[in-house]
């Protein structure tokens, strides 16, 4: 048995929801984001990127205004960042799903530019699928704190998806969306915190695959709701996007850089 299939048979043996406690610490996300704001100018400062575009998807239940603080600084650091105008990030059905395609298509089509998709929670679920089906248009994909694997029991949020989708959504039952922990054939960042108190850390760990070098996890000290204006996510977040399109290399923290992210093994 290799290392990697006893990782993988681990994370499937402990799959739960991250504990109460930190469940209810979620509020100290209103601190991370008064971090995000105080440190707005220095966040400014951060490397800026080709103008490429950036199509940025919400997590379960929210809308463009939780990732508007995220788009306005990648704006500020020479990016062409969109919203997913598609409302509240609620149900998950085929209509959905195309018109997240078409959205992607369209901004491929009209930039002639591959795009970048950075998805909070399920939207890098999201991100994730979409880079799957349309790898010709998908530059990058980076998660923030998503469940991509397909056991929902990491997740304390489970229940209150089933009851609003079912326990198979429409595209599920349309052959789509399983296979979550299968890597897109894209360059693809998992950055995650062990102190989420929605999906537990380990459904946010990519395991290495064969032939796919493409892959990383990135640790940070962040809360769920805080993921899309934590500065040391931003930190991470301006170093991946900032690569060359055809130069990808793993993530590797400055010097003054490396008190911000953990090196504790994910397992």
């Amino acid at each position: 048995m290799t290392a990697t299939t006893a990782s993988r048979q681990a994370l499937e043996i402990e799959a739960r929801p991250p504990h109460r406690l930190l469940a209810l610490a979620e509020g100290r996300a209103v601190f991370e984001l008064a971090a995000f704001y105080a440190s707005r100018h220095l966040l400014a400062q951060l490397p800026h990127g080709d103008g490429h575009p950036v199509l940025v998807l919400p997590g379960f239940l929210a809308s463009d205004g939780s990732t508007l603080p995220m788009r306005r600084l990648l704006k500020d650091l020479g990016y062409d960042a969109y919203g997913w105008q598609l409302g509240r990030n609620v149900r998950v059905d085929l209509q959905r799903v195309h018109e997240m395609e078409a959205l992607l298509l369209d901004i491929f089509e009209r930039t002639g530019k591959k795009v970048s998709i950075v998805g909070w929670s399920l939207g890098g679920v999201f991100a994730r699928e979409l880079a799957k089906t349309h790898p010709e248009a998908v530059r990058q994909v980076i998660s923030l704190g998503s469940p991509i694997h397909d056991d929902r029991r990491h997740t304390n949020a489970s229940r209150l998806f089933e009851f609003l989708n079912g326990k198979d959504p429409e595209p599920v039952k349309h052959g789509r969306f399983t296979g979550l922990d299968k890597a897109p054939p894209v360059p693809t960042t998992s950055i995650l915190t062990k102190t989420d108190g929605v999906v537990h850390w380990r459904g946010s760990v990519q395991w290495p695959e064969a032939g796919n070098a493409l892959t990383e996890n990135i640790e940070v000290h962040a809360s769920h709701c805080g993921l899309g204006v934590n500065p040391i996510v931003m930190v991470a977040l301006a170093d991946r996007l900032a690569q060359a399109e055809d130069d990808w290399q793993p993530f590797k923290a400055k010097w003054h850089q490396r008190w911000m992210f953990p090196r504790s093994k994910l397992h």
